[in-house]
């Protein structure tokens, strides 16, 4: 396969980045609003609107631009043939991490809808970090690869 997507490699790789782009884009910015939706009370419609702002982040940006990454990101990884080498593995364990946290953003988002969220601004301004030090350290491996 993997001289099957040699040719496709360029085109592969500008999709993933863009993707990249997209899902940290919206991974930096859902906790954020976290952050503001939990001076809100529930029922007003200020509170409505955070639960209207990040379902349509969640459903429009961060859930597809993560599928693509992912697809994208395999794709790539097989067209490099870099399944064994030491850079790509980590990477791979903090994308997962990434995913990880992805699927607690996905949860809190629920929990502000359902108007069960129990953390507070403190919890959501420290989580916030997490996908900024995931990316800092994936692009370091990607554009250095150290091992």
């Amino acid at each position: 396969m993997t001289e099957v997507l040699q040719p496709f490699y360029p085109w592969l790789k500008a999709f993933h980045i863009i993707a990249v782009i997209a899902w940290m884009a919206g991974m930096l910015y859902l906790p954020r609003l976290f952050v503001y939706h939990c001076e809100t009370r529930p029922g007003t419609p200020e509170y409505d609107r955070f639960v209207l702002m990040e379902r349509k982040l969640m459903r429009i940006i961060i859930n597809p631009s993560m599928v693509a990454v992912w697809v994208l990101g395999l794709l790539l990884v097989e067209a490099l043939d870099a399944w064994s080498t030491g850079w790509f593995l980590t990477k791979f364990a903090l994308v997962i991490g990434l995913s990880g946290m992805h699927g607690m953003f996905s949860r809190c988002r629920r929990d502000f809808e359902r108007n069960a969220n129990t953390r507070t601004q403190r919890f959501y301004r420290i989580v916030n970090e997490g996908p900024a030090v995931l990316m800092i350290l994936i692009v370091i491996l990607v554009v250095v690869k150290p091992f």
